[in-house]
């Protein structure tokens, strides 16, 4: 069966590698092996996916290839006897759009194992208002509270506050009742961060003025770090005793450098947050949450809508670090 996909290819006769993407169409025989065959109706875009569509080679190994971490769909047929044709389901994580064909085709071929069962009460199209961002930040508040982090103990900072994971963070531990400090490099976006529920709002300056300090004045119950690299490094003197930081991301590096004090004097926490390759039935959880208790009914209003026409300037946009809140991709619309 033929279908839609958005494709990057890669030139390598030049002395650097020229890396094109494109809407081609394909047929389900190009499809890797799998269980189940998906008809994809949504995606969403994340960072990871911006980095697999500009040829980064630590996401993607080889082209061509069809990114997209998260996909929405409908089963159009299966050798598991865990999904019947018909049957609405969600994917985000494991290999798929980083070395496996993703959700940015209208088709998509997977294991099994890889497909959450969508609950009734979540629509597709809301499932990737989430999208790995959401459910990434989803999973760093749930691992922040099986720590001891709770409402009413002290703020809570979310670092890189108007991107994909900050968003969502930022409105989920406001609707948990938490005090949420946003920090952001977007003063422009002030506005957007008091309506998610941030009750505050500074800039990346005010925290890395005490970075290589061994210890500082406490100021906050935990952070949610969605950047990495230095502000996780100078947000861990800052942070009150027994309390936590989380971080799942790396955009701003890969390297933490801390004193013990903090940890020993203080008990603070680091905690690392993975949301590829988490067992199917912690997903299958989490997505539950999003559909009941966590549902946020503004998460749409945060999310920008685009066909596939408007993929690969959006891609670009959130690759350079000016996207703001959530993007979900209808897989039908030009």
């Amino acid at each position: 069966m033929a279908f839609l996909a958005y494709r990057v290819e890669e030139d390598s006769s030049a002395e650097k590698p020229v890396y094109t993407t494109g809407w081609q169409s394909m047929e389900d025989s190009d499809l890797p092996d799998g269980d189940v065959v998906i008809e994809v109706h949504y995606s969403s875009l994340n960072y990871k996916d911006a980095l697999s569509a500009s040829g980064n080679k630590g996401v993607t190994r080889s082209y061509p290839h069809t990114p997209g971490i998260d996909a929405a769909g409908v089963v159009l047929s299966s050798s598991s006897e865990e999904f019947a044709a018909g049957e609405e389901v969600v994917l985000f994580g494991y290999d798929l759009g980083m070395n496996t064909a993703g959700g940015f085709g209208q088709h998509i071929r997977v294991p099994a194992s890889w497909v959450l069962k969508k609950p009734d009460n979540l629509t597709m199209a809301d499932a990737m208002a989430w999208g790995t961002a959401g459910f990434t930040a989803a999973l760093s508040v749930q691992k922040l509270e099986r720590a001891g982090i709770a409402p009413g103990k002290g703020p809570v900072v979310v670092t890189g506050a108007t991107g994909g994971v900050g968003s969502v963070a930022v409105a989920l531990l406001s609707k948990l009742g938490y005090e949420v400090i946003a920090l952001s490099g977007k003063p422009e976006q002030a506005e957007f961060l008091t309506s998610l529920g941030a009750s505050a709002i500074i800039g990346r300056d005010e925290v890395m003025a005490l970075k290589g300090k061994a210890m500082a004045k406490p100021l906050y119950q935990a952070a949610l770090d969605t950047t990495g690299g230095d502000l996780v490094s100078a947000l861990i003197p800052q942070i009150m005793p027994e309390g936590a930081v989380s971080t799942c991301g790396m955009v701003a590096g890969i390297k933490v450098e801390a004193s013990v004090f903090p940890f020993i004097l203080r008990g603070v926490s680091l905690l690392g947050v993975d949301s590829v390759e988490i067992p199917r039935e912690d997903k299958q959880s989490v997505l539950n949450k999003a559909a009941a208790e966590w549902a946020l009914p503004g998460l749409n209003d945060l999310t920008t809508d685009l066909g596939r026409s408007e993929l690969d300037a959006t891609l670009k946009k959130i690759l350079s670090g000016q996207g703001v809140g959530r993007y979900r991709l209808n897989l039908a619309q030009e």
